[in-house]
């Protein structure tokens, strides 16, 4: 026989609430909560935390201003790490730098990155602690030690931020510079990271009986959604691009010939450089006492020669003022083992390695003769040399014969950079390709014979690089080592990059981040829909939780009268159960009985038939 109507409804009613009544309770996730709190506060014992009842707030004052310290101290080590991150294409610079300045190697840059990884990793640990104990309706506790750990790291990330905006500021350009490849992916951390915040300002949101903090919490959480909302309709990136529109590649110019791979300015390491494809070779040129021009970079020989040794008592006297006899006796490679600015020595084979080691210093002519050789572009810094030098008034002269006289190089190869004197140089050889080293006007760079700028990667733009482009004057850009940076100069327009990675950048087929417009409106849509669905979701289910909804059982609406309201246990070792009291319900012959930890149905029994 089937089951009557009336024992039907009763069933449903009966998995209806059975249902309500999980989804109403709230557990108390012991071990959980335990090492929650343990962590956060060293709050191991179940006696000592307490959760915020309803309409409290979550912590006292103290802790309230703890938790904002840490939020603080979050973004500023955020800010910083990004900074420093971004930053890594000029590490080798700045660890030359700290060399000048102290007197000794070491990768400061490396550590920096490290000390500030692992400091932004320990307050972003406590922090995601904090929410949780927030989504669990616990009450904030800061152990004392976490304390000075926050304010350490606080202190650590304006000083470090201080020192190299004072020292360093050009690297904020290279920050805004990578905005523009990472923006459209940092709006989708951003949103991601409101979307889960949802849960913790619901719950609190709805359990506060004050207006006036319910308004602001929310009205903050709101204004900083939608910011990151439309934040997109102000960006730009030159990396969005219909397709066809992408220009080739840049051509890529050696820094100091191979610098990763062999010892800068070394003949073994501008002989890497045309293994790796490299289409020019970049150095510096300063004259010898006796009008040798030969590569060194550096207004000394103490940083990449073995000086020290060979002349002690001319650690710091101008390469210039040694003639080339001295300059030969030096070495210039031993130090790019010993050091290994890049940590790169110990790829080398042995073979390799032996060369490196014994890389002594070049002239001029050497590495014009091996462009010349391998059909090789040629652009060099030319340093004047100091007052008292024999070749002070005539370097641009000696320098010229050495191009004409005594090299096989043809003179449209070379890039000439030098400024002094640049008609009477254009005028002695119409073939060289004058190059100049900073921004003007159009008409001011033609009036020149300007036929390419050289400039820092930092004035990257890809309106005056189309703009130059569109008279013939081309743009080589320096010194970019980065993957995402040479992508953002490709997809600005740059003509070449004169770079110390050239055989990472050669297997970058494609830039990275390239993407359609219409590719990026999908990703932006997508994401604060999604986004926006998922706090709806998040809230409507808090409010739901939180106040209680009438169900029904198919079409029939199940007659209920709530004569409670809900009650919260102590919380001391029961915490935080919730119960419906006295709910009758016309039609059941018994009652429910309480199950401990879970929301109870008081149920009055039918009355006899």
């Amino acid at each position: 026989m089937g089951r009557s109507p009336v024992s039907l409804s009763k069933l449903k009613l009966g998995k209806l609430k059975v249902v309500r009544r999980q989804l109403l309770q709230r557990y108390e996730h012991q071990p959980f909560i335990s090492c929650l709190a343990g962590l956060y506060g060293c709050q191991w014992k179940r006696y000592q935390r307490a959760r915020a009842q309803p309409g409290e707030c979550c912590c006292s004052k103290l802790e309230c201003g703890s938790f904002g310290i840490l939020i603080l101290t979050f973004w500023l080590a955020l800010v910083f790490l990004y900074f420093w991150s971004e930053a890594q294409n000029d590490y080798n610079d700045f660890d030359w730098f700290n060399f000048g300045k102290l007197g000794f190697w070491f990768p400061w840059s490396l550590v920096l990155l490290i000390v500030t990884a692992v400091l932004f990793t320990y307050i972003a640990i406590l922090l995601v602690l904090a929410v949780c104990l927030l989504s669990e309706g616990q009450r904030l506790y800061l152990h004392w030690s976490h304390k000075i750990g926050i304010l350490v790291t606080l202190t650590f990330s304006i000083s470090a931020t201080a020192v190299l905006s004072d020292l360093w500021g050009k690297e904020w350009k290279t920050l805004l510079l990578s905005f523009q490849v990472t923006a459209p992916f940092l709006h989708v951390g951003g949103v991601s990271l409101m979307t889960l915040l949802s849960w913790p300002i619901a719950l609190h949101f709805f359990r506060m009986n004050k207006r006036g903090r319910q308004v602001a919490i929310l009205g903050l959480y709101l204004v900083v959604l939608f910011t990151l909302y439309l934040v997109p309709l102000g960006m730009y990136s030159p990396c969005i691009k219909e397709q066809g529109m992408l220009r080739p590649p840049p051509a890529l110019i050696g820094h100091r010939g191979a610098p990763m791979l062999a010892p800068e300015n070394t003949l073994l390491s501008f002989e890497k450089a045309v293994e790796e494809g490299g289409e020019g070779l970049e150095t510096d040129v300063t004259i010898s006492y006796d009008g040798v021009p030969f590569l060194m970079h550096d207004n000394t020989l103490r940083r990449t020669t073995n000086v020290r040794e060979v002349f002690p008592n001319r650690t710091d006297t101008p390469a210039s003022m040694f003639t080339w006899s001295e300059l030969e006796m030096l070495n210039a490679g031993a130090w790019f083992l010993s050091r290994d600015p890049f940590g790169t020595a110990s790829s080398l084979d042995p073979d390799d390695q032996v060369r490196a080691q014994n890389q002594t210093v070049p002239r001029l002519r050497d590495i014009l003769d091996l462009a010349a050789l391998h059909g090789k572009l040629v652009i060099f810094d030319l340093y004047r040399p100091p007052r008292g030098h024999p070749y002070r008034d005539t370097w641009i002269n000696r320098t010229l014969e050495v191009l004409h006289n005594e090299s096989s190089l043809n003179s449209s190869q070379v890039l000439w950079l030098p400024s002094y004197q640049r008609d009477l140089v254009q005028e002695m050889d119409p073939a060289l390709q004058q190059t100049s080293g900073s921004k003007a006007s159009i008409e001011e760079l033609q009036e020149n014979h300007i036929v390419r700028l050289n400039l820092h990667y930092s004035s990257m733009s890809q309106e005056h690089l189309s703009k130059y482009s569109s008279v013939n004057i081309g743009t080589n850009l320096y010194v970019i080592s980065q993957p995402w940076l040479y992508s953002l100069a490709w997809c600005a327009g740059a003509q070449s990059v004169t770079t110390n990675a050239l055989h990472i950048l050669k297997n970058l087929h494609r830039p990275l981040f390239l993407m359609t417009p219409e590719q990026y409106s999908l990703m932006w849509i997508l994401t604060d829909v999604v986004s926006a669905v998922l706090i709806a979701l998040v809230f409507g289910f808090h409010w739901w939780r939180e106040r209680g909804l009438p169900f029904w059982s198919g079409s029939r609406q199940a007659h209920q009268s709530l004569h409670g309201t809900y009650s919260k246990f102590r919380t001391a070792e029961l915490s935080d159960v919730w119960s419906i009291s006295g709910v009758s319900v016309r039609g059941e012959a018994r009652s429910q009985p309480p199950t401990p930890n879970l929301a109870t149905i008081s149920e009055q029994p039918e009355p006899p038939v």
